[in-house]
């Protein structure tokens, strides 16, 4: 058997996703780590549909690739244009990549309706645009384009179609499920009946439009196939492409194939981020292996079992892929939970000691009350401190005060002015910004930086607010969670309160706390030989 090839096909067929829109710049950025990662092929796009995709081309031929080969991609030759004379051949050719893959009918509903040429005509473009192709001395890969719906609906001529590309000189024919609607069954039957057709190395490109796509990849692998075509996190138009960073693993840590090394498996879940980042898409956190939600436990009973044994709730272990595990503290929680959470962050807190009792019960009082700490760490591992009285805040409020007002202009103008006490020292000052929120946070800040530096480093990132029950319309419960870092780490806090800047106000308070604390400020230890005690495991 040959080995197993992977052809990434992100920066073509994943970027045609709604909403993703690559820069060329970002192309190859993203060609360079997939080229790490360990892929064969990396398809560039189609040199002769657009201006970008030329000078991707023209940029990537300075890339230093490693293990992959840039691959350009473009169609059969049009219907009555001979191949010397046709345009999007030429780009192809241009493009100056080792391996091209051009795509044909290879489904007489698609070759009558979508192209309107004869039956006859499209075989033609297909036998000559790939013989044209391994004339100037390319790989060529051959898409036979919906295949599996034109089988069902007539086998012979699909068959025809991809006997023609072999017969031809195609490197590899592959079978696309275009429309994404194949069951694996139906996969299973088809290919046998391809394999008695054709000798050529096969490949398969599945949509995801049933939920199928990876399911089809795998069961293609399992009936021979040995090149499988998809794409970062499942990028793609409509429902998108098998997903890559689902296949990648399952092959190597499920099917014993290896497609990469061990330490390039480990670097999945980075470039999946990486590319989310670039594509400026919310990385999907359910999505298996490399999602941030992939090996977490929030359930109590889960916890104490994956405490003791990973594998009683885990189907792999997380570093395999660059991933991590992640307990989450909620009403659902126990005191397992609440223990390997206070240690993730160095605090002792021992599942059976009675303050782990007491830090549970408080918790879930307060998510009763519409608190969630799942992305609150930083008011979590505040909330542990506090309700074993081994904290102090760094400063009292006295009283604050916002004004938003709307101007003849048009302009919304925010101020907020505060009085705080830090010791025996009393801070009274008031600054703007572009909304109450930001005003307060400037007015905290100008406060406290002169007494705490260390504050000029933290920055508040991310502001969500989430009503929580809309009966009682302008006056519900709403929840705010603040995400916040400096040069070291990221955090998160929440605030709730009928009022949005009350509930803002307890989020930010607990954001800078949390962050100086961690930043050793020598102020927080004075005559607090609790919080000295505890500090030592802390930090």
């Amino acid at each position: 058997m040959k080995p197993l090839v992977i052809y990434d096909t992100t920066l073509r067929d994943g970027a045609q996703r709604e909403g993703i829109s690559l820069s060329v710049k970002d192309k190859l950025r993203i060609a360079q780590k997939m080229d790490e990662l360990g892929v064969s092929y990396i398809e560039g796009g189609w040199p002769g549909s657009n201006p970008k995709d030329l000078e991707f081309f023209r940029q990537a031929a300075r890339l230093s690739l490693s293990s992959a080969r840039l691959c350009a991609f473009g169609s059969t030759r049009r219907r009555g244009v001979a191949v010397e004379k046709d345009k999007n051949l030429q780009a192809l050719l241009e493009a100056g990549t080792p391996t091209v893959t051009i795509f044909g009918k290879s489904s007489d509903f698609q070759v009558l309706e979508a192209i309107e040429t004869s039956l006859e005509e499209n075989l033609k473009m297909i036998g000559e645009t790939v013989a044209y192709l391994k004339s100037q001395g390319r790989e060529v890969f051959f898409d036979a384009e919906h295949f599996f719906d034109g089988y069902k609906s007539n086998p012979d001529y699909a068959l025809a179609a991809v006997k023609t590309a072999a017969e031809a000189g195609a490197d590899v024919v592959v079978l696309c499920d275009t429309n994404g609607g194949l069951m694996p069954w139906e996969l299973e039957e088809i290919l046998k009946e391809v394999r008695k057709a054709v000798s050529v190395p096969l490949g398969i490109h599945a949509h995801d439009d049933v939920g199928m796509a990876v399911a089809n990849s795998l069961v293609a692998v399992r009936c021979g196939v040995t090149q499988i075509q998809g794409t970062i996190n499942g990028y793609g138009e409509r429902c998108g492409n098998a997903n890559l960073c689902t296949i990648i693993p399952n092959l190597q840590l499920k099917m014993g194939i290896p497609v990469v090394s061990e330490q390039q498996l480990a670097g999945l879940t980075q470039l999946s981020r990486f590319v989310a980042e670039l594509a400026n898409i919310v990385p999907m956190e359910q999505q298996p292996y490399v999602g941030k939600s992939a090996f977490t436990h929030k359930g109590g009973i889960h916890v104490d079992a994956v405490h003791k044994n990973p594998a009683t709730y885990e189907h792999t272990d997380p570093k395999k892929v660059g991933n991590r595990r992640r307990i989450l503290v909620s009403e659902l929680s126990g005191r397992t939970n609440i223990s390997l959470k206070a240690r993730e962050n160095n605090i002792a807190l021992l599942r059976d000691h009675p303050e782990t009792r007491q830090v549970l019960e408080r918790l879930k009082e307060m998510e009763y009350r519409g608190y969630q700490f799942e992305g609150a760490e930083g008011s979590f591992d505040l909330l542990v401190l506090k309700t074993l009285n081994a904290y102090r805040p760094l400063f009292q409020l006295e009283g604050f005060r916002v004004i938003v007002e709307k101007r003849d202009s048009g302009e919304i103008y925010s101020e907020a002015t505060i009085k705080v006490r830090v010791g025996e020292r009393q801070v009274h000052t008031a600054a703007e910004g572009n909304g109450p929120v930001n005003a307060l946070d400037n007015a905290l800040r100008k406060a406290l930086e002169e007494i705490y530096p260390a504050l000029k480093k933290i920055k508040l990132v991310d502001y969500k607010v989430r009503v929580l029950d809309g009966r009682d319309g302008t006056g519900s419960q709403v929840r705010v969670l603040i995400e916040s870092r400096d040069d070291r780490k990221a955090w998160g806090t929440v605030g709730v309160s009928p009022n949005i800047i009350e509930a803002s106000w307890v989020a930010l308070v607990d954001s800078i706390e949390y962050g100086l604390l961690c930043r050793k400020l020598p102020e927080l230890e004075k005559g607090n030989e609790a919080l000295q005690r505890l500090r030592k495991e802390f930090l």
